[in-house]
C-alpha cells in the first residue's frame, strides 16, 4: 500500500507571486522524490505527492500545512497575512505507475482524488479516505477538530512546527537557537499552536496504520 495526497493552495490568485509558495514546496516535496514521477505540481496551484509507506502520511500532510502557513503573503496594505492549503490523504495500492504521478491510478489515487473533491463544499482542508471506514471515521473527526486549530495557526504557528515536525526530539531550547527567538518565545508559540497535541494526533496515526498493516 501506498499514500496519495493531492491538495491545492487556498486563494491563490491573491497571493502576491506563485514563487511564494512554489519554490519552499518543491523543496519540501524533493525530500520524498523527483518529479514527475513521485510529485507534480499542476494547473498552477494544485499538487500530488506519492509516500511510499502509509504510515508516514499525516506527518507529510502536517509538514506540508506547517509549511504553507509559515509563508507570508503582503496584501494591500503590506500587512503580512498566512497561507493556506487543503489537503486529502488516499491510502490504497497503486495498480498502474507511470513517470507521472499524474498518471499513474489505484486505489489510493481514486479515494485520494475523491476525497479532495468534498473539501470545498465541507468547508474542510484535511481529510483522508483509506479502505477502512470505521478508521476513517474516527481519524477524520480528529483531523477535523485539530484542523480548527490549524488552520488558525499565525506565521510564527507555521514556522514553529515546520521545525517542530522536521524533528520531534529537539528541545525549546534547540528550537530558539534555530528561530532566534528566546525559550519563553518558543514555549509561548509551542502552546499557541497546540503543537503537543498535533504531535500526539501525528503519533496515534502512525500506530493505528501499523496494526492495520501488520
Amino acid at each position: 500500500m501506498i499514500a496519495i495526497l493531492t491538495g491545492d493552495i487556498v486563494d491563490s490568485r491573491k497571493l502576491e507571486s506563485p514563487e511564494l509558495w512554489m519554490v519552499p514546496l518543491k523543496s519540501l516535496f524533493s525530500s520524498w522524490g523527483k518529479s514527475p514521477k513521485t510529485w507534480e505540481i499542476f494547473r498552477g496551484d494544485s499538487f500530488q505527492l506519492e509516500i511510499s509507506k502509509p504510515k508516514e502520511c499525516l506527518l507529510a500532510a502536517l509538514q506540508i500545512k506547517a509549511l504553507i502557513k509559515s509563508l507570508a503573503n503582503p496584501d494591500q496594505n503590506k500587512r503580512a497575512s498566512p497561507v493556506d492549503v487543503r489537503l486529502a490523504i488516499g491510502i490504497g495500492e497503486k495498480n498502474y505507475e507511470s513517470e507521472r504521478i499524474t498518471e499513474s491510478n489505484g486505489p489510493a489515487f481514486i479515494r485520494s482524488g475523491e476525497r479532495f473533491e468534498t473539501l470545498k463544499s465541507e468547508g474542510n482542508k484535511l481529510a483522508l479516505a483509506s479502505p477502512w471506514p470505521d478508521f476513517d471515521h474516527e481519524m477524520n473527526l480528529i483531523l477535523k477538530l485539530a484542523s480548527i486549530q490549524m488552520d488558525s495557526w499565525s506565521i510564527s504557528s507555521g514556522e514553529l512546527l515546520v521545525e517542530v515536525l522536521k524533528n520531534p526530539a529537539q528541545n525549546q531550547t534547540e528550537l530558539g537557537k534555530k528561530l532566534g527567538i528566546g525559550q519563553n518565545a518558543i514555549s509561548k508559540r509551542f502552546k499557541a499552536a497546540n503543537a503537543s497535541e498535533i504531535l500526539e494526533i501525528e503519533a496515534v496515526f502512525r500506530e493505528k496504520i501499523r496494526a492495520f498493516l501488520t
